[in-house]
């Protein structure tokens, strides 16, 4: 049963007006169905969206936030629970720890390395969690592209693949991740690499 979901997204807005908005309507459908949200602690761009989404709809939010970003990103002191650590390592531990599943919004480098860490611990079989994309106006299709790349030069098993779901709408994606929670029958811990 997925009670938190850790979502990975940008700490800026980028400049699409639908990263925001859909941010925004991630947390509200989180909150309206009493799933936490687990994420990175700030309150700007869209990691603020989904927190704000999420919070103004009575929802539980754990902020977790690396000491040297507290002041750069500017941490949500709305937050129901905020852990501030002393490493990004440490960060992203709590953050999985804590998480029943994990999804990613639009973002740049660290979102990139943060879902692409869940997808490698899914893959190793150190977690059995849902994993989605929200791939509004296909922001991801690229990447999903390189994924079918390594697949055709034998550097990616097919099944691999299969780890996650996508999709444009967040009703779409979170009613997949809900329908692959079902399906299993346990979830595997997720180690401790410290």
């Amino acid at each position: 049963m997925i009670k938190s979901i850790c979502v990975y997204c940008g700490s800026s807005l980028g400049n699409d007006p639908i990263f925001e908005k859909l941010g925004i309507e991630l947390g509200n459908a989180l909150a309206s169905r009493k799933i936490r949200l687990v994420y990175g602690g700030a309150k700007t761009g869209v990691m603020g969206a989904v927190a704000k989404g999420c919070l103004d709809n009575n929802g539980e939010v754990l902020g977790v936030i690396p000491e040297f970003l507290d002041e750069i990103e500017i941490s949500n002191e709305h937050a129901t629970e905020l852990i501030i650590t002393k490493s990004m390592h440490e960060r992203k531990t709590i953050m999985a720890q804590n998480s029943d599943a994990f999804i990613a919004l639009p973002g740049g480098m660290g979102t990139l390395e943060e879902i692409s860490e869940i997808l490698t611990w899914a893959q190793l079989g150190l977690v059995n969690a849902p994993i989605g994309f929200l791939n509004v106006e296909g922001y991801y299709d690229c990447l999903f592209e390189m994924f079918k790349n390594m697949n055709s030069k034998g550097l990616l098993r097919k099944e691999h693949l299969e780890l996650f779901v996508d999709d444009q709408k967040v009703e779409g994606l979170l009613e997949q991740m809900l329908n692959i929670d079902k399906s299993r029958s346990h979830q595997l811990p997720i180690v401790e690499l410290t």
